[in-house]
């Protein structure tokens, strides 16, 4: 069973077991987090159910491993014979999480 869920203005492939880095979440470390914002499951079986845009019912839980920062990516702006440049530094934040379960949308 695997789920597409949308978190931090992104979309991810959820399976139990997989691990993901996602934008930063407000979660605990070593506590649990449920999305609810589910656009499409599969089962086993082949059943696939699409949201539009959500998948009523549906939610996705996981463990929270992590709350941390990317390696830095410097940014070097440089105009030639005006003696300016600039150096700036930035770290994004980021929440890796475990995949716990898939709880799909209740049949009709």
């Amino acid at each position: 069973m695997w789920a597409v869920i949308r978190t931090g203005g992104k979309q991810y492939v959820a399976a139990p077991g997989k691990k993901l880095k996602i934008e930063k979440i407000d979660a605990a470390e070593g506590g649990n987090f449920v999305f609810t914002e589910i656009l499409l499951t599969v089962d086993d079986a082949d059943n696939i159910i699409i949201g539009t845009p959500m998948v009523p019912g549906a939610s996705v839980h996981a463990k929270v491993l992590k709350q941390a920062r990317t390696r830095k990516v410097i940014v070097f702006k440089y105009r030639p014979k005006a003696r300016w440049r600039k150096k700036r530094g930035h770290r994004q934040h980021y929440t890796e999480v475990e995949i716990i379960g898939i709880n799909p949308a209740p049949s009709s």
